[in-house]
């Protein structure tokens, strides 16, 4: 279900039940749309149950980009250093949760690192047939069902928008190289604001990832690669 909110313009009927909170109007707005897709989804779950579906029916539930509203007094980033259009883990950094009773243990959190490009193949697997061939990504069924799920080398990313930016996780390292600048080096396992860029004193693991990068990258006629 591709849900709009909560999305700007944030126009909604009404400010409930955040109408009398001393914030700005757009902060209001903001909240109240959340909780609205948050009552839109426990009908949803409701309905499943009354059905008999509950059990046979596994809901995904994510967001497509990081958080657009970073504004007091609600910051959706948290400590994370950027939001929506941004290669940074405020702009590609958001969990993914799935239910599915009797399969996945309830309340179980997960370390493991996907995107959303590995929904198909697990979707697939799910449903006893085979991906397309030319897909990135993989299947995440293990990691759901709380098995040993295996080990992928990196992700990549690259945003046109705001001229150009790549980016690449590769264990708990993480580049990112934004329009007409050196590449910029972090460790997420210590640093996940990424606020100290390291890439000055790793030279091996910053050549490494210019490799992915370069490797990665497809030249594109609809989306062609600004001239640095």
């Amino acid at each position: 279900m591709p849900y709009t909110v909560p999305h700007g313009r944030y126009e909604l009927p009404d400010e409930k039940p955040y109408g009398d909170k001393p914030w700005p109007a757009p902060a209001k707005k903001y909240a109240a749309m959340v909780t609205r897709m948050d009552r839109d989804i426990g009908t949803l779950l409701g309905l499943l149950k009354s059905l008999g579906l509950d059990e046979r029916t596994i809901v995904f539930f994510c967001s497509d980009n990081g958080a657009t509203f970073t504004d007091a007094p609600i910051n959706s980033a948290g400590p994370l250093r950027g939001k929506k259009g941004d290669l940074y883990e405020g702009g590609i950094r958001i969990p993914m949760i799935a239910r599915w009773p009797g399969q996945i243990e309830p309340a179980r959190v997960s370390d493991q690192i996907w995107a959303l490009w590995d929904f198909l193949p697990t979707a697939a697997e799910l449903a006893g047939v085979e991906p397309p061939a030319a897909v990135d990504g993989v299947s995440m069924l293990p990691a759901l069902l709380g098995d040993q799920q295996p080990r992928r080398e990196f992700l990549y990313w690259e945003f046109p928008s705001g001229g150009y930016s790549q980016a690449v996780r590769l264990g708990d390292w993480k580049a990112v190289r934004t329009w007409r600048a050196p590449l910029e080096l972090y460790n997420l396992a210590v640093d996940l604001g990424e606020r100290h860029n390291v890439a000055e004193t790793e030279p091996q693991i910053v050549a490494r990832m210019e490799a992915i990068m370069k490797a990665e990258h497809s030249e594109s006629a609809e989306w062609p690669t600004p001239r640095r």
